[in-house]
């Protein structure tokens, strides 16, 4: 075989391997008899680009149901099952006003690791998520208040996803401003039927307490599904 057959096998041969599906070139779809069909890839894809738009990252992606520890005590039993529970029901109530789940508690407790064990299950359905990290995006949009194109930018996607996943809402200090922003958020998330997912260390009579509209929109999406978890020794971080 000459030096030049042997590179045209070799460049072949590296641009099949470039793509991540050599049967449509990573185009989602093939031609049968001259018409389009989404190939077997076309799922993967999605899911992987809802993930990538998420916000949640490659080590929260691995929070699932099946490594989460229920068997340390009966608050983690029910933590668990709700959460279950919440998921498996999640496209019969998707467009009711109750169609969404709460978690209140102390740290540590499990409230973060199933609420991501909900999303990353929607997520491999291609059912997409956003995932707010309450303390650090409440800065990130703070500081960019006075520039109305990022400020909305980052509004919008919150306020207009599919799912929106609020990871520790009120954690820290509460200003003006944080219940301004949430407000919007919850607001039109409420009156458009749009899911969320909460963690938070406040109770219902806290979150009434920070801001009785806030908290009586969210308790009232959450009606069927919320949990509250106190006590002693339920910090798995400490005393798992």
């Amino acid at each position: 075989m000459s030096t030049f057959i042997k590179s045209q096998v070799k460049n072949n041969l590296d641009t099949q391997e470039s793509y991540k599906c050599n049967k449509c070139k990573d185009r989602t779809f093939i031609l049968i008899d001259d018409e389009a069909v989404p190939c077997e890839c076309r799922y993967l894809r999605e899911v992987e680009s809802i993930l990538k738009h998420s916000g949640i990252s490659m080590e929260f992606s691995k929070k699932t149901f099946d490594n989460f520890d229920y068997s340390r005590n009966a608050f983690a039993v029910n933590i668990y099952t709700l959460a279950k529970c919440y998921a498996n029901s999640f496209k019969d109530i998707e467009k009711e006003r109750c169609n969404s789940v709460l978690f209140m508690g102390q740290s540590g407790c499990g409230k973060t690791h199933l609420s991501l064990a909900i999303a990353n299950t929607f997520m491999k359905n291609g059912i997409g998520v956003v995932y707010m990290n309450y303390r650090e995006d409440m800065t990130y949009i703070k500081q960019n208040i006075l520039d109305s194109e990022i400020y909305n930018k980052y509004l919008n996607r919150y306020k207009n996803a599919r799912v929106l996943l609020i990871d520790d809402l009120f954690k820290g200090n509460i200003t003006p401003s944080d219940i301004n922003i949430i407000f919007e958020i919850i607001n039109y998330r409420y009156f458009n039927n749009k899911p969320i997912i909460v963690s938070t260390e406040k109770y219902k009579s806290d979150l009434l307490k920070i801001d009785e509209a806030i908290g009586s929109r969210i308790l009232e999406m959450c009606d069927k599904f919320n949990i509250s978890v106190r006590g002693k020794g339920l910090n798995y971080r400490i005393y798992g």
